[in-house]
Formats: C-alpha cells, sequence, structure tokens
C-alpha cells in the first residue's frame, strides 16, 4: 500500500511538473504570437493612413485644378502654385516588419494562421504596387511635366487616374487589413491603443533625437570658437 501511494505520488508530481511545463510553453507561444500579430497589424494599420492621406493628396490637388479650370487667372497665384506642390504624395513605408513577416518561417510558424499569412502577404504586394504606380509614377510626372509652371500642363494633368488607381489600393488593402483583424480577432480599440503606444514610443525616440542633435551643435560652436582662438595666435 505504501508502495502505491508513492508511486501514485510520484506519477502526480510528475503529471503536475509536465503539464505546468507545457501551460508556460504554450502561454509563452501565444504571447509571442499575438506580439507579432499585433506588430503586422500596426504596420498595416499605418500603411492604410498613408494611403488615405495620399487620397486626400490627390483630392485636394484635383479641386486645384478645378479652380484653375473654371478661372484661369488663379494660375497666377503663387500662393495656389505652392500649394499645388506640396500635394504630391510620398510613401514613406518602413519595411522592416515586411522583411521580418515575410523571411521567417519561425515567424510564420509562430503565427500558424496559412490565411492569415498570404492576406499579409498580398496586402504587402498591394503596398508595394501602391508605391510604384501612384507615388513613384506621378513624382515622375511631376518632374517631366511641371504643371505648377504651364496652365496647359495644369489643366491636362491627370491626377483623377491617380486618385482612382489610389482608391483602388485603398479598398483592396482595407478589406485585406478587415479579414485580418476578423481572423485574429483582434479589435479595433486594440489596435488605437498599440498604435498610441507605439507613437509614444516614437516620440520618446524623437526627443532623444533632439538631444543629440543640440550636442552634437554645441560641439560644432566648440570647435569653430576653438578654430577662431587658433586663427588669432598666428
Amino acid at each position: 500500500r505504501q508502495f502505491l501511494l508513492a508511486l501514485l505520488a510520484t506519477t502526480i508530481s510528475i503529471a503536475l511538473t509536465f503539464g505546468t511545463a507545457a501551460v508556460i510553453d504554450h502561454n509563452k507561444k501565444q504571447k509571442e504570437k499575438r506580439e507579432i500579430v499585433m506588430m503586422v497589424m500596426y504596420d498595416m494599420y499605418n500603411s492604410l493612413l498613408s494611403v488615405q492621406r495620399a487620397d486626400s493628396l490627390l483630392h485636394q490637388a484635383m479641386l486645384i485644378q478645378k479652380q484653375v479650370a473654371q478661372d484661369t487667372t488663379r494660375f497666377d497665384d503663387d500662393e495656389l502654385k505652392f500649394q499645388l506642390a506640396q500635394l504630391i504624395p510620398t510613401a514613406g513605408f518602413t519595411e522592416t516588419t515586411e522583411h521580418i513577416f515575410s523571411s521567417s518561417i519561425e515567424t510564420i510558424n509562430t503565427v500558424g494562421n496559412v490565411l492569415f499569412t498570404e492576406n499579409v502577404a498580398n496586402f504587402y504586394q498591394a503596398r508595394n504596387l501602391f508605391k510604384t504606380m501612384v507615388c513613384d509614377s506621378i513624382s515622375n510626372d511631376v518632374a517631366s511635366g511641371s504643371p505648377v509652371y504651364s496652365l496647359e500642363r495644369l489643366i491636362n494633368f491627370d491626377y483623377f487616374d491617380y486618385d482612382m488607381t489610389c482608391l483602388v489600393f485603398l479598398y483592396d488593402m482595407q478589406k485585406l487589413f478587415a479579414q485580418c483583424q476578423q481572423m485574429m480577432e483582434v479589435t479595433d480599440e486594440e489596435i488605437e491603443a498599440y498604435y498610441k503606444e507605439r507613437q509614444q514610443m516614437e516620440t520618446g525616440m524623437k526627443d532623444v533625437d533632439a538631444a543629440s542633435s543640440s550636442k552634437m551643435n554645441e560641439l560644432l560652436q566648440l570647435q569653430k570658437e576653438i578654430d577662431e582662438a587658433k586663427n588669432e595666435l598666428k
């Protein structure tokens, strides 16, 4: 009887040890999975904001184009030309998350959702095409066509096609983003909270950059004063 009790106690102890280890390992993997998902969702969310800004800029450019077409004397307004020159969308995407997610099999295995992986890949493909077909293309057209310096070129510049292309990418990317949200059960509130947290981190980094820049300027000024003093000694 004593032997059986000892055996039972040992068995329970082993089961508890391995069971606890399994639970800890499972929780660790779930935490890692959630962190990867939130990192990717944040990158997608940020990318959507950039595409939305591009759409807004192109829409504003079309409004100016309409104003000039309706009243060509507006073309002589230097302030209007300056505004128009600022309405060229750019794609300042950070590709770090894309490279991490796309190139690491371990990362993909940790997420463990094939459909999510496919949607993210399609999202990044759409983002890269948007950069090429909208941002890079319109920048090249503006550089070669110079609509700001020619009334005819401004009136005939094809802002409409660029904005329509931008909207197509925006709708497709929004759909992929929403599907990823649903698949991984990520709420709007979670994304917004994560976004604010990352923005605060980046604000902190800007403070560090500002401090570094201030120190650099101080050193440059000090070296300038030393050089001036050395010249006076000659």
